[in-house]
């Protein structure tokens, strides 16, 4: 029983120490974790924040990505980037949505409506980016995630770490390169060539992707925060604002989930303290 034990923790162990190194042979570069405000069992998302990165989504990311569940009306609610509702009405008002009921089929926006798309169809998309289709961003902060080798995904339980995505998108946004770096090869060890239309991308699985670098430094100059707060215009900063506002749209109600999650917790508590009295009473005086 001993050995059989101390060969599946050697597997374990062996599983965890060789991702790292096929990866870095491929020429990928694993993304890091970063500190985000909405991390942990008490975290909760940054308005300043959420705000910022809502900028530089409208500003950059709309121009070729659709988020097709968020309204513009959830821009205005508790725990997100809390927009006033006469905010929200002027932006609305700023885009054109479809809408057959009208003449010429086309009105302007209204905040119960959804964020519309950048293009008509998905050949329109394609046709637009060389031939990619620039994926939905409503949930993209979920559906992506950074790989996590033994013993470190063993913590993640413990610290309820759900950020694999923020994580992922922050790295990829900051992991251009003009030129392919020295000594990258192909997982068969043979010299990585660059396919033409793509860019070198070191988080991105394969090395090549087809978006051209969508940030650059003092790209977007943010407004001024209400508490007079400023941060600095560089790709690093706008790559986790826009990041953090991603996990915001996957995840809006995340500050009431855990607020809920808390109310749970303490009653199941005080349950059990409550339960342990009246069996104490009752059976105290049974031997």
């Amino acid at each position: 029983m001993i050995k059989i034990t101390t060969i599946f923790a050697a597997a374990l162990i062996g599983l965890g120490l060789a991702a790292p190194v096929t990866a870095q042979e491929a020429g990928h570069t694993e993304a890091a974790k970063q500190h985000w405000s909405f991390a942990g069992i008490f975290g909760t998302y940054d308005q300043n924040q959420l705000q910022r990165g809502f900028q530089v989504f409208r500003e950059v990311c709309a121009s070729c990505h659709s988020a097709r569940l968020l309204a513009f009306r959830n821009l205005a609610e508790e725990g997100g980037p809390a927009f006033s509702e006469g905010q929200v009405k002027e932006l609305a008002a700023q885009y054109e949505v479809s809408d057959v009921t009208v003449a010429g089929g086309k009105r302007k926006a209204l905040p119960a409506d959804h964020w519309p798309s950048p293009f008509a169809t998905e050949l329109d998309a394609r046709d637009a980016n060389g031939g990619a289709f620039p994926p939905d961003m409503s949930v993209l902060a979920k559906a992506r995630s950074i790989e996590d080798g033994f013993p470190g995904w063993v913590f993640n339980y413990f610290t309820t770490y759900a950020e694999g995505g923020p994580d992922y998108i922050h790295a990829l946004l900051n992991a251009y390169s003009e030129e392919v770096p020295a000594g990258v090869t192909n997982s068969d060890g043979t010299p990585f060539t660059l396919p033409e239309g793509k860019y070198f991308n070191a988080v991105f699985p394969s090395n090549s992707i087809g978006m051209p670098p969508p940030l650059s430094d003092g790209q977007i100059e943010y407004a001024a925060a209400a508490d007079g707060t400023t941060v600095p215009l560089t790709v690093e900063q706008y790559s986790k604002d826009v990041s953090a506002f991603l996990m915001w749209v996957a995840e809006p109600h995340l500050d009431n989930t855990k607020s809920a999650g808390f109310k749970v917790l303490a009653f199941l508590l005080l349950f059990a303290a409550l339960m342990y009295l009246v069996k104490q009473r009752l059976w105290r005086k049974v031997h």
